[in-house]
């Protein structure tokens, strides 16, 4: 049992979701940065075809989901394993839940990188589905999870399911690790570039890289989220940028170069 006697299945489903809307809310207010963005605010207005009222309860939707399935994941893994409490974190060696965390990446990069390329190369998928997330040509932090639904549950709750059962972590783990996951997609996509940004040091999957992404010319290029960029390099996809600084303040992600 966890702090407050609130177990840690219930911790592990909602506080990714109250740190989504603190590190975003957090980013939204730096988001007047002129001089650290990737994007005008007017190019922002300019682009973006769908209200930040619609983005917020988009979101609100796809967590709904999220909360449904991880909630039921947890109850049948407890019924399948009542000798091992799921509401008590196990004893387990930092070497072994370093090891889980890199497995739980690996495999949550895997599903997204396959599942997200395919919503681009298949014509339906992308038209009915995968579009409404690329409403947002330019990025900004809550909306990283505006999705349609189909996609949010096939993408996201799926392949964070998969990556907890694959990874063989606990409930508690999965509090940190899931976090950490809502941490780095947040930033992502939160359309500015900041000194001193730890994850900008560690991963070269960044807001610069998926902004590639959102963009034209990217749409076929920088499909890996939310860790690595393995993929992208290992299967023709990546798409090399340089940072600029950007007429007006800010940076600008330009590309080194297409590939025909």
């Amino acid at each position: 049992m966890s702090f407050l006697a609130v177990s840690d299945e219930v911790l592990g489903t909602f506080v990714p979701i109250a740190v989504y809307w603190i590190y975003s809310g957090i980013y939204a207010l730096l988001g007047d940065l002129e001089n650290y963005r990737l994007h005008s605010k007017a190019e922002e207005f300019e682009k973006n075809i769908v209200p930040k009222s619609a983005v917020v309860k988009g979101v609100l939707i796809q967590q709904s989901l999220q909360i449904a399935v991880s909630l039921s994941l947890f109850a049948v893994i407890s019924d399948d394993n009542p000798s091992s409490s799921t509401s008590s974190s196990s004893h387990i060696s930092v070497i072994g839940a370093v090891l889980q965390f890199f497995v739980a990446m690996l495999v949550l990069d895997t599903w997204q990188y396959f599942m997200h390329r395919y919503m681009h190369s298949n014509k339906f998928l992308y038209k009915h589905v995968h579009s409404k997330h690329h409403s947002l040509v330019v990025p900004y932090a809550f909306g990283a999870l505006y999705n349609h639904p189909l996609e949010g549950l096939l993408l996201d709750t799926a392949g964070g399911a998969l990556a907890f059962v694959v990874s063989g972590m606990t409930p508690h783990a999965a509090i940190v690790f899931f976090s950490f996951a809502t941490v780095k997609t947040v930033d992502d996509h939160c359309g500015l570039w900041l000194p001193g940004n730890l994850l900008h040091v560690f991963f070269a999957n960044n807001s610069a890289y998926h902004d590639v992404h959102h963009q034209l010319y990217g749409s076929k290029y920088n499909f890996s989220q939310p860790f690595f960029v393995v993929w992208d390099k290992i299967l023709g996809t990546y798409l090399p940028y340089s940072l600029e600084k950007r007429n007006g303040g800010g940076f600008e992600a330009r590309p080194v170069k297409l590939k025909r």
